[in-house]
């Protein structure tokens, strides 16, 4: 038991960088966090089974510096990387698994109204869970809103990307920046460093995928 509670606390001492404090559990959900947004880049059907691993530590590590918002997201995240496995793997069996496409432009609104919505929705109610659940949650949320609206944006952007819409990539630059100056405000650099390197690698994921549609597009008019 003392093993496990150095391995998941947050103040737990892995090794420093340049007087850095990095603990075993952030180390390790910022690692596999990498691998699976690589993966992604690639299309590789194992961007979610490193996903789902990486969901579970930072599930662990939201709860304990109050982002209860992140921290509720990993849930879902959980279940979508289990669809989005599901769905790739179902493509890859009839040989489809290469396939990438867009949204329609109505749809497209339709995401960006919504976004707003729930944003402001999941804002508010964040904003008060520790009114509401004081049993459970001590400390009320840090910075509500935006954290909110990092949840909403993840949410669409892992669905978007179960079906493989090259939009999904556009959402998780904006989850990037917004995410690696918010994990900087509440000093857990190594996560914010990791959000900054996401965003590079999210800005290859969009060409590399807007790639893939131009070439599919070529190829079907062969």
């Amino acid at each position: 038991m003392e093993i496990l509670n150095t391995f998941l606390g947050i103040d737990n001492t892995f090794f420093k960088v340049f007087g850095y404090q990095m603990s075993y559990i952030e180390f390790s959900g910022t690692t596999l966090g990498l691998a699976s947004v690589w993966l992604a880049t690639k299309a590789n059907i194992h961007t979610w089974t490193t996903g789902i691993l990486n969901v579970i530590a930072f599930f662990i590590i939201y709860y304990q510096i109050q982002l209860y918002s992140d921290m509720f997201l990993q849930i879902f995240f959980l279940g979508s990387s289990i669809l989005g496995l599901w769905q790739w793997y179902k493509k890859k069996l009839v040989k489809n698994d290469k396939i990438i496409t867009s949204l329609n432009q109505n749809y497209l609104i339709y995401i960006i109204m919504s976004i707003i919505i729930f944003s402001i929705l999941l804002g508010f109610f964040m904003s008060r869970i520790h009114i509401y659940y004081p049993d459970f949650f001590k400390k009320p949320t840090s910075y509500p809103y935006t954290d909110a609206l990092i949840s909403i944006l993840s949410i669409y952007a892992t669905f978007i990307m179960a079906y493989k819409k090259v939009e999904c990539w556009i959402l998780w630059i904006l989850v990037d920046i917004i995410s690696s100056i918010l994990y900087f405000q509440k000093g857990v650099l190594f996560i914010s460093l990791e959000y900054f390197l996401f965003l590079i690698m999210a800005i290859i994921g969009l060409f590399q995928w807007i790639k893939s549609i131009k070439y599919a597009q070529g190829f079907s008019t062969r």
